[in-house]
């Protein structure tokens, strides 16, 4: 199941599940975001269908953000003119996540929630005293001293041949 739709003045073949990067658009208050512009659906099997009013796409926003900068150059030889211009481009990122057509909803499967990586704890051993001075050095950060840079070896010249 898959719909063409409409947004930012391009067109996308969305099915749900997928993440598309459309122009910035303000968003509501919970994130949703509905699709009003469906220009065709696919109800499977190849059969693509013009939609009517039931048809409708939603999606959530997943997030916003700037795209690379481009740099605009231009020039004209021999006249002495340049111009630099660099260009953003903003968007957002839309997970499609139902498409609604004919009777029939087509849902995305849900998205495990990510569990934050547990915090890992230093181990003290009972048995060393803590005022050593050379494992608190170490534990705060501070460096040891490298040793110096070997020298290259000179090169050996071989004494010239006589004719």
């Amino acid at each position: 199941m898959y719909a063409v739709i409409r947004a930012g003045g391009k067109q996308y073949r969305v099915a749900p599940g997928d993440v598309i990067r459309v122009e910035k658009f303000a968003t509501g208050t919970d994130g949703h975001v509905d699709f009003p512009d469906i220009l065709a659906v696919s109800g499977g099997e190849g059969k693509i269908g013009k939609p009517e009013s039931e048809a409708s796409v939603v999606g959530e926003v997943v997030e916003e953000g700037r795209s690379p900068k481009i740099l605009v150059f231009h020039y004209k030889r021999k006249k002495q003119y340049k111009k630099l211009r660099g260009h953003r481009q903003s968007y957002t990122a839309v997970r499609i996540t139902e498409i609604n057509f004919d009777g029939q909803s087509f849902k995305a499967p849900e998205l495990a929630k990510k569990q934050p990586k547990p915090k890992r704890v230093v181990a003290t051993d009972e048995h060393e005293p803590e005022h050593k001075t050379s494992s608190a050095h170490a534990k705060k950060g501070h460096a040891k001293k490298k040793a110096a840079p070997k020298k290259a070896a000179a090169k050996k010249t071989s004494p010239k041949k006589k004719k």
